[in-house]
């Protein structure tokens, strides 16, 4: 088990969630899927779900809701960046041309918490830690493995991210059209081009979580009556497919090349 015990650095993807329209089916889907462990939590806390892979936290699950006479939220995964004080990281974000969707809100103890948009429009949050930074176990089979933000302006992202986070946007070297987003020197997490995407794909941030084996868990997914968005190819970083869950979340899937 690759286990997080330090906090997250400002500025790295730290924490993933998804608001589904059926809680129940979506707990169900990825314990099938991933293994997860997870069970509706407290009404305090709308319901959320922690979901824990062999006992650590791996993502969030929750109902998806919306104030009344408001569209529900669209069913996404979304990624969280670590902020020290979220306070200062939402006026950050006003100033550098984002849209802050959430305000900042306290999560009890658990830590305070913001949903916003870049200027291209991908949607992330940022999560300011009290008693719980985020998750606690990455980088293995069932578990949050890379952050890909895509997005149609490279070098408007990385003044973006730049400013608001101290995150490094640069060239991966021995590949076209893809970049790295660096903190502390070390890549966190990904950018690609939306270009790439099917036509009319808004900027987003896209999930990726580790598996022993893409081609077994796309069949495993297909049976659980998910969706194949880009079937399983081999690329320089591993093999990886892009698929969606039966209620239409998109996220990736992939089997890191051996370091």
């Amino acid at each position: 088990m690759v286990e997080v015990t330090a906090p997250y650095a400002t500025g790295i993807p730290c924490w993933v969630d998804l608001m589904a329209k059926d809680q129940q089916a979506a707990l169900d889907f990825y314990r099938d899927l991933f293994g997860w462990q997870g069970q509706p939590g407290p009404a305090e806390f709308g319901g959320y779900a922690v979901c824990e892979l062999r006992g650590r936290a791996a993502a969030g699950i929750g109902p998806a809701m919306a104030p009344e006479g408001m569209p529900a939220p669209p069913t996404v995964w979304t990624s969280y960046l670590a902020g020290a004080d979220a306070e200062a990281v939402q006026e950050a974000i006003a100033v550098a041309g984002g849209t802050v969707l959430v305000p900042v809100m306290d999560v009890g103890n658990l830590g305070r918490m913001l949903i916003a948009a870049d200027p291209q429009g991908a949607v992330f949050g940022v999560w300011q830690p009290g008693e719980f930074s985020g998750a606690r176990v990455v980088n293995e089979a069932g578990a949050l493995t890379w952050n890909e933000l895509h997005t149609s302006d490279v070098p408007a992202a990385t003044a973006f991210y730049g400013e608001v986070f101290g995150i490094e946007i640069e060239p991966l070297d021995g590949a076209d059209a893809y970049w790295e987003l660096r903190v502390g020197g070390r890549a966190v997490g990904g950018v690609t081009l939306l270009a790439d995407d099917p036509p009319g794909t808004p900027a987003h941030w896209l999930t990726y979580f580790a598996v022993d084996d893409v081609d077994s868990a796309v069949d495993a997914l297909v049976k659980r009556d998910g969706t194949v968005l880009a079937p399983p190819f081999d690329m320089m970083a591993g093999r990886m497919t892009v698929v969606a869950d039966p209620q239409g979340a998109p996220f990736a899937m992939i089997k890191p090349a051996p370091l």
